[in-house]
């Protein structure tokens, strides 16, 4: 069972950054393929960025490319999401989940990550 916590949410301008962590609560992190996802007020849950269990490969979705950057610190073990250039339509719960998702083409796919966090708020104010 891995036990997974997000933190770094806040109240940010538009245009402002902020680094989302989120720790793993145990080493064996790098067995698994880790992503962000989010969900806004009255929105479905939704994909942001993966990445692989060897750092080698990431993915975001279209909305968020070029802006956000999704690494890992394995000796931690722990899971970033570096959020710059906000905007208010970012704003929304952000999740982290950890899955042994096999194909890249899955990353993005919620049933494919088998842990996750609580959440944690991040608000971008216009």
């Amino acid at each position: 069972q891995v036990q997974l916590v997000e933190s770094g949410g806040g109240l940010v301008q538009a245009g402002g950054s902020l680094r989302l962590s989120c720790a793993a609560s145990e080493r064996t992190f790098s067995r698994y393929v880790m992503g962000w996802f989010r969900q806004a007020p009255e929105k479905e849950r939704e994909f942001v960025a993966a990445i692989s269990k060897s750092s080698g490969s990431t993915y975001y979705a279209d909305s968020v490319k070029g802006r956000f950057t999704i690494s890992r610190d394995g000796a931690k073990p722990t899971v970033y999401l570096q959020m710059n250039s906000l905007k208010p339509e970012d704003t929304a719960v952000y999740y982290c989940a950890a899955g042994d998702v096999f194909y890249f083409k899955d990353y993005s796919a919620q049933s494919k990550y088998d842990y996750w966090g609580l959440g944690a708020q991040v608000t971008v104010s216009s």
